[in-house]
């Protein structure tokens, strides 16, 4: 599903990342953890297109993705891949499920086959019943569980999920860990996540252990 290999990054004269490769195969759920300032983030960042690398390739489904620039860039993020952080990010002038259907609305996609999907996903996350909320008005774990449904509305090949719990309890912390393991048994969905939730590290498939910039396990 994705391949990166000898991926480097500079800041300034700080050297973040040391020849990073990774592979992750189609419907695992991969964890990247290790202490702060290891790169874990800026990793997640490059390979989710949002960041460029200084050097190194990255492939997903075998289509080297930093090939692409701007707009052609901008539709293939939008296509293949889905971003959860930590704070969600949702627009406040929107509904829940208006936000939900941002993305597939940007695509081109047919308003109501949009709004149909974004409401079967609303209704697998179990905040159906808020879809006309605005933002400001959802819990903590209801805004988060919004913003998975937005990761999603695309079908995306892999979501990249960046310390997805960090804001939330432990009560909706677990609830999150749970949900990202039904949606891949569900839709053998690909989810590479950076976190400091030990528990979440343990569910995952696999664990990439970060240090000075390097995997090191």
């Amino acid at each position: 599903m994705l391949t990166a290999k000898g991926i480097q990054k500079y800041y300034g004269n700080l050297w973040v990342l040391k020849g990073v490769t990774v592979n992750i195969a189609k419907g695992e759920i991969v964890s990247i953890v290790g202490p702060s300032g290891s790169g874990k983030s800026t990793l997640l960042h490059i390979l989710g297109t949002l960041d460029e690398p200084a050097s190194g390739e990255i492939f997903l489904q075998n289509k080297k993705i930093h090939d692409l620039k701007g707009r052609p860039l901008a539709a293939f993020r939008n296509k293949h891949i889905g971003f959860v952080f930590q704070f969600h990010h949702l627009l406040p002038e929107f509904s829940a499920l208006e936000n939900v259907c941002i993305p597939g609305w940007i695509a081109g996609r047919k308003k109501r086959e949009v709004e149909e999907q974004a409401l079967e996903l609303l209704r697998v996350l179990g905040v159906d019943h808020r879809i006309e909320n605005k933002p400001g008005a959802l819990s903590g774990g209801e805004q988060q569980r919004v913003a998975v449904a937005r990761a999603l509305i695309n079908n995306p090949d892999i979501v990249f999920a960046d310390e997805p719990t960090g804001n939330l309890d432990t009560a909706n912390a677990k609830e999150l860990h749970q949900l990202f393991f039904d949606l891949r048994n569900r839709f053998q969905q690909t989810f590479l996540i950076v976190t400091h939730n030990e528990e979440l590290a343990t569910m995952s498939d696999r664990v990439l252990h970060m240090k000075d910039g390097m995997i090191v396990n």
